[in-house]
C-alpha cells in the first residue's frame, strides 16, 4: 500500500482526493426526516430529496459527499480504493470533517453531510474515527443539519449504535447481489458481515420507536432509516435475481431505499467484465430504479415483473408498460369506477394522479380533459383506459399495435442515459435480454 500522506498535504487537497473517491457511492440521500434546530446550534433538517436533485417543494438539495479515508485493508476487485491499487492515499481527521462541514454550511453550499469511508487498519478503528467526527460535529460544533453515514461491516455493534444516535440515516452496502459474487470479487466481505449490522440497525430502530412513545425527549436512533447499494453489471446476475434480492431486503430489513450503481470499470482484472468504449450499463440501472419504484409505491411484486423465462427487463419499454402489454386482458379499465390499486397499474397514471382521480370522481364523471389536468400522461394511458365507457380514440387492444405506438412516444430518459446505444448494456454474452418489457419517473 502506498505510504499515507495524511500529514503532508493540506485539508483542501484532501477534500479534492476524498470527494473524488466518493463519487462511486450512489446511495447518497437527504430524505426522510424532519427535525427542527433548537435555536442554539447551526442548521436544521427537513425531509427532502436526493443529493443534487430536487425536493418535493422544489428546493435543490446538496450534501457534502466525502470519504473519511481512501485507505483500505480490503482488496475488492471493483473498487478504485482497493488495497492493491497504486493511488494517492490520505485521510481526514475528525476535526477536518467538522471544519469542512461547518464552513460549507455557513456558505450555504450544503444542507448536510454524507460520510463514507474505506477501512483503515480495522473496521473498529475506522468506526471509532467516524464516531469521533460525528460526536464533535453534533456536540462541539452544535451542527443540527442532516447526516448520512456508512456503517462499516465487522465493526463492534456498540460502536454502530453510538454512531446511529448521531446520524439521521445509516447505510450498509450490499455491494453485490449474491454471496457467490461477493466471494469472487470481494473475498474479505461476506453476506453475514453485511447483514448483521443491517439487522442491528433495524432492531435498534424498532426499540427506539418504543422508547420515543414512552419518553418524548428520548434520543432518536437513525430517524431517516437505513439504505443499501448494489453494483449492477460487475457480475452476471439477471435483473430478476437483483429485483428479488431488493424485494427481500425491503421486506426483511424495512429499508428506505435500495440503490443500484451501474458498474464502472476503474480496474483491470480478469474477474471483471472487459473494459469497453460502451461505458457503464446506465439504462439497465434506470430500468431497475423504475422497477424498484413499482415495488415501493405501486404494490407490484418482483415475480409479476420478471420470471425465470424472462429474467431481464426490456430495454425499449419501461417495466410498467411492459407488464401492461403482457396483461391486456385486464384492460381497458374505466377510470370512473376502477379501484385505486387498479389505477396504479395503468401506464401513464402515477400515485398522485391516481389519488386525484379517486377524489375528483366523487364530485362527477371525469373525461379525458380532466385526466390531463390531473397529470395523467395520456399518450401512454389512452390504450388502457376508458372514460364513461369510451376510449379516447378508436384503437386496437393488441400487443403489437400498442407496442409500436408506445415506442413512437419516445420515453423521456435521464440526461445520463439519453443518447446512448442499447448495445452497451450487453456485458455478458450469455445474458439473454428478454424482448418482453412508464414514465421515466412514476409521478
Amino acid at each position: 500500500m502506498p505510504e499515507t500522506i495524511l500529514n503532508k498535504i493540506g485539508m483542501y487537497e484532501k477534500l479534492k482526493i476524498l470527494s473524488d473517491a466518493a463519487k462511486y457511492d450512489v446511495s447518497c440521500t437527504s430524505s426522510g426526516v424532519d427535525r427542527n434546530g433548537d435555536g442554539k446550534g447551526m442548521g436544521n433538517c427537513r425531509a427532502a430529496g436526493i443529493c443534487h436533485s430536487f425536493s418535493a417543494d422544489g428546493r435543490c438539495i446538496s450534501l457534502l459527499k466525502i470519504l473519511f479515508t481512501n485507505e483500505c485493508i480490503f482488496d475488492c476487485k471493483y473498487c478504485i480504493n482497493r488495497s492493491s491499487n497504486d493511488v494517492v492515499r490520505t485521510s481526514f481527521t475528525p476535526e477536518e470533517v467538522c471544519t469542512l462541514t461547518m464552513e460549507f454550511y455557513r456558505r450555504n453550499y450544503i444542507e448536510g453531510l454524507f460520510l463514507s469511508s474505506g477501512v483503515l487498519r480495522s473496521p473498529n478503528y475506522t468506526m471509532e474515527l467516524i464516531y469521533a467526527a460525528l460526536y464533535r460535529l453534533r456536540k462541539v460544533c452544535n451542527f443540527q443539519g442532516y447526516i448520512h453515514v456508512k456503517a462499516i461491516p465487522g465493526a463492534d455493534p456498540e460502536l454502530i449504535k453510538r454512531v446511529g444516535f448521531l446520524a439521521d440515516r445509516m447505510s450498509v452496502n450490499m455491494e453485490l447481489p449474491t454471496a457467490e459474487s461477493l466471494r469472487l470479487l470481494a473475498p474479505h466481505k461476506t453476506r453475514k458481515s453485511i447483514l448483521t449490522p443491517m439487522r442491528l440497525v433495524q432492531n435498534r430502530m424498532e426499540e427506539n420507536k418504543e422508547e420515543l412513545a414512552v419518553y418524548r425527549n428520548a434520543p432518536k436512533f437513525v430517524p431517516a432509516g437505513q439504505s443499501t447499494q448494489m453494483i449492477i453489471g460487475a457480475t452476471p446476475e439477471s435483473d430478476y435475481q437483483i429485483l428479488n434480492v431488493a424485494e427481500s431486503l425491503y421486506r426483511k430489513f424495512d429499508l428506505k431505499r435500495v440503490f443500484y450503481s451501474a458498474f464502472v470499470a476503474v480496474n483491470e482484472d480478469t474477474l471483471l467484465p472487459q473494459k469497453t468504449s460502451d461505458g457503464p450499463p446506465l439504462l439497465r440501472e434506470h430500468r431497475l430504479y423504475q422497477a424498484d419504484w413499482l415495488l415501493r409505491f405501486y404494490k407490484f411484486k418482483a415475480e409479476e415483473l420478471l420470471d425465470e423465462k424472462n429474467p431481464n427487463f426490456n430495454l425499449y419499454l419501461d417495466p410498467k408498460c411492459n407488464w401492461a402489454l403482457k396483461h391486456l386482458e385486464m384492460f381497458p379499465v374505466e377510470v370512473n369506477r376502477a379501484d385505486y390499486e387498479v389505477l396504479l397499474r395503468v401506464p401513464g397514471i402515477g400515485v398522485k394522479s391516481a389519488q386525484r382521480i379517486v377524489k375528483a370522481r366523487r364530485m362527477g364523471i371525469l373525461d379525458f380533459s380532466d385526466l390531463k389536468k390531473m397529470g395523467v400522461v395520456l399518450k401512454r394511458a389512452l390504450y388502457f383506459i376508458t372514460c364513461g365507457g369510451r376510449m379516447m380514440y378508436r384503437t386496437k387492444i393488441e400487443e403489437d399495435y400498442i407496442t409500436r405506438n408506445l415506442l413512437n412516444t419516445k420515453e423521456r430518459l435521464p440526461d445520463s442515459v439519453r443518447g446512448m446505444t442499447y448495445r452497451q448494456l450487453s456485458l455478458f454474452d450469455d445474458v439473454d435480454w428478454g424482448s418482453d418489457n412508464e414514465n421515466n419517473l412514476y409521478l
